[in-house]
């Protein structure tokens, strides 16, 4: 009996996660990218303990052990550099079951493809779902070359997702979230600490990504489309060249290329379904959130595990598709609410909205840490079903 066939429209990690998950249970995969190379967008990835537990269900725990830079203990700071609250990492372990590890996301996604059948995933390819199939008829999919029937189509095609515009053409799709984002690497500073600085509607964060090199987020609450006359570097200088040590020196250490800058936007409408036919949504196509939890990506994991759980290849795949959806949009959709909560209270601008909060983080502290910790209950303490591996030898060719 031939293995079915599963399409998957975009590989970025949630696409990339389902696709090794479904591989493992006995489906044909093919995953088609439209740009032209696997590089990620971003340089580096944080995964909490629900998306490594996810990964371990795909049997990826030791490797990801291995690829991930622990980024410790941590501080909470106003843009003085005075401490207001600490973040441990034991207390993480403790509570959660693992610690928040940052890892190169290019080593991510090597490592997944890696374990895909060699040519079942496809770049400069455009994928376009024409026929979302139903129980008894498959799925159609259209590339530039060729249309092909599937028997699943697994559609993470990002926050501007075509898929989604046509399986719910009626739903007004993601809104802005109020926030630009800047990303870049750079050189590891002296005397270094990973922190989180919280100023008027700004917040700048670093990460340790390996010994050499710290990660760094700065985020703006700003008007939509913005982008510096005089680059971006300028701009980060502006708004952050007088902030605390060593934001200052990070900043003098880049280039203009290093800097990539987002707009954020979210699914403040969420969808009222996740599937219809044969195709359903994972990721930011379905769900799509601010970044003020740093979940995104590990949702989109822990996704494509739920999926593959659900999506035995020798039964009906839209019954399959209905459980997934019965388990992620509830989780997803509260998840959505929660860092849009986070991301009011960040973007406080007012001197004396200002003070308050920061008064109090500061003189609450320990209270304060306990309570990050427990913003993560329900989060960080999630475990993934089992992903059962086909008892068949490997399948090596991917679908015509």
């Amino acid at each position: 009996m031939p293995h079915p066939q599963a399409v998957v429209i975009g590989a970025g990690i949630g696409g990339l996660t389902a696709a090794l998950g479904l591989h493992r249970r006995g489906w044909r995969v093919t995953v088609l990218e439209r740009a032209r190379t696997l590089a990620p967008v971003g340089a580096a990835l944080t995964l909490a303990p629900n998306a490594q537990r996810a990964l371990a269900a795909l049997s990826l725990g030791e490797e990801i052990s291995r690829l991930a830079a622990w980024d410790g203990d941590g501080l909470l700071c106003d843009p003085r550099g005075r401490p207001l609250a600490r973040t441990s990492s034991k207390s993480v372990v403790a509570r959660f079951g693992g610690p928040l590890v940052v890892l190169r996301r290019s080593d991510l996604v090597d490592l997944i493809v890696d374990r895909l059948p060699p040519g079942s995933v496809r770049t400069g390819e455009t994928a376009a779902l024409t026929d979302a199939g139903d129980s008894g008829r498959p799925a159609t999919v259209v590339t530039a070359h060729n249309e092909c029937e599937a028997d699943l189509v697994v559609c993470a095609d990002g926050i501007n997702s075509a898929s989604r515009q046509f399986l719910f053409p009626q739903h007004p799709g993601p809104a802005y979230g109020g926030w630009t984002v800047w990303r870049f690497l750079a050189p590891t500073p002296p005397r270094f600490v990973p922190h989180e600085t919280w100023g008027p509607g700004q917040v700048w964060g670093t990460l340790i990504r390996d010994p050499e090199s710290v990660f760094i987020y700065a985020c703006a609450h700003t008007e939509r489309g913005g982008r510096s006359p005089d680059g971006e570097k300028n701009e980060l200088r502006r708004r952050f060249g007088h902030w605390h040590h060593p934001v200052p020196a990070v900043l003098d250490s880049i280039e203009e290329k290093d800097i990539l800058r987002h707009d954020v936007f979210h699914m403040a409408q969420p969808l009222e379904r996740f599937q219809r036919g044969r195709a359903v949504l994972l990721g930011d196509a379905a769900h799509a959130m601010v970044p003020t939890l740093g979940q995104g990506a590990n949702m989109a994991i822990e996704d494509g595990v739920v999926l593959a759980h659900h999506a035995a290849p020798d039964h009906d795949p839209t019954a399959a598709l209905a459980h997934y959806d019965e388990q992620r949009r509830p989780r997803t959709t509260a998840l959505i609410r929660r860092a849009e909560s986070a991301s009011r209270l960040m973007a406080l601008r007012s001197p004396v909205a200002l003070a308050v909060r920061d008064g109090a983080i500061q003189a609450l502290s320990k209270l304060v840490s306990a309570l990050l910790l427990r913003g993560f209950d329900g989060v960080a303490d999630w475990h993934p079903p089992a992903v059962p591996k086909a008892p068949r030898p490997r399948d090596t060719h991917a679908a015509g």
